[in-house]
């Protein structure tokens, strides 16, 4: 099993659209191309990145397939449009917090 982290900050301004993008699109969407959500962190305090989730995939191979795909392509260039510093990278999964 694989996980893929991934981490951004919310536009200023923009935190109520995001949100609502997050429940509407964003985990539907990514439970629909194959990735289970398992983590996600809000930040309040501190100079990290203000958002932090993952989900997993069954490989590297089929997490690397959806993130190659059109769909998702889509679905991160949407999040983009409310987030801004957005990284990602796909490590094996260990169980709990990871970074």
């Amino acid at each position: 099993m694989v996980k893929l982290l991934l981490s951004w900050d919310i536009k200023p301004d923009l935190e109520k659209e995001y949100f609502e993008f997050v429940v509407r699109d964003w985990v539907p969407n990514m439970t629909r191309l194959g990735i289970q959500p398992s983590d996600a962190w809000y930040t309040l305090y501190g100079t990290c990145p203000q958002i932090l989730t993952a989900g997993t995939a069954a490989d590297a191979a089929t997490m690397h397939r959806i993130l190659a795909s059109d769909d998702w392509q889509a679905l991160e260039q949407k999040l983009r449009e409310y987030v801004d510093n957005l990284t990602q990278k796909v490590v094996p999964a260990t169980g709990g917090f990871q970074l």
